[in-house]
């Protein structure tokens, strides 16, 4: 029935494309979105259950389906909101979307992996350190410390890269013109997308594949995986501009991706990763508003 919904709302999309854009195939463009998150969705579950039956090493649904459907079904509920037009345009906006998004993702998680018992949060790292780990102070200071040479590196190969290419990726916040918009930016860049991103691609992701390919293959294929669902949205003036500039964001978020995959890995808990991911995040944004408030009025 899962692959069923996914086919019939594939083919409501292609239609909805090809009637153009009357309100009559915008209807149909969203349900078909519906139907084919909500039939990945299903077979996500179904895949876990087998997986189960099967006695597999790890019983839990592919990671990949699971974003897709999360990512259709995001897109449902953004159009449903859009179609409101209760948000403003600007940081508020794009704080509702990061949290549409934390929540169809760590639900699905919920439903599918943490239902079917495939992992349970713990499993995922979602908890503090124990006896014999470590203080939870060491796991913080050690995820601020890495994300320091991480964020420059990572500059380093953006400026060689833009030299390279002509192209530069767009801000993926919003600018703040005053100073709650900052703030705004700050709780989107520094709590709410460090906190689901690392839950959903350190703890699902990379252990499911951990369990199934190894450690190493998980870091990597993980790592691959986060850069890649970062560019998805990217656009340019043309079709070269485009992947010249889904190129440049693919390869300046690899390397944090996999220092986060390790660090993961190595500790078992969440809690280094969600702060280097945090700090990660928070500096750029900081140095922007900074910027801001010193430039001439």
């Amino acid at each position: 029935m899962g692959w069923g919904l996914v086919v019939a709302g594939l083919g409501a999309i292609f239609v909805a494309v090809a009637a153009g854009g009357s309100s009559g195939a915008t209807v149909a463009f969203v349900i078909g979105l519906a139907a084919a998150g909500v039939g990945l969705a299903a077979g996500s579950g179904a895949q876990a259950l087998q997986r189960r039956a099967d006695g597999a090493i790890y019983a839990g649904p592919s990671p990949v389906p699971v974003f897709i459907a999360a990512l259709l079904i995001t897109l449902v509920v953004g159009f449903a909101v859009r179609a409101l037009n209760v948000l403003p345009e600007g940081p508020l906006a794009v704080l509702a979307s990061v949290l549409i998004s934390a929540g169809v993702s760590l639900g699905l998680v919920a439903l599918v992996v943490v239902g079917s018992g495939a992992l349970g949060w713990r499993e995922m790292g979602l908890r503090l350190p124990g006896p014999g780990e470590g203080p939870l102070l060491a796991d913080i200071v050690q995820g601020i410390a890495l994300a320091v040479p991480t964020l420059f590196g990572a500059a380093f190969l953006a400026a060689i890269l833009v030299a390279l290419l002509g192209v530069a990726p767009s801000a993926p916040l919003p600018p703040a013109g005053d100073p709650a918009g900052v703030l705004v930016n700050l709780f989107v860049a520094a709590v709410v997308a460090p906190f689901w991103e690392e839950v959903f691609f350190r703890g699902f992701v990379t252990t499911a594949w951990a369990r199934t390919a190894g450690p190493r293959a998980a870091i990597v294929r993980g790592a691959v995986f986060f850069a890649l669902i970062h560019v998805i949205t990217l656009a340019g003036s043309d079709f070269d501009s485009a992947i010249r500039t889904a190129l440049v964001a693919f390869a300046i978020r690899l390397p944090v991706g996999l220092v986060l995959g390790w660090v993961f890995l190595r500790r078992g808990t969440l809690v280094a990763p969600i702060a280097l991911h945090a700090t990660y995040n928070a500096i750029p944004v900081l140095l922007v508003a900074l910027g801001a408030g010193a430039s001439p009025t």
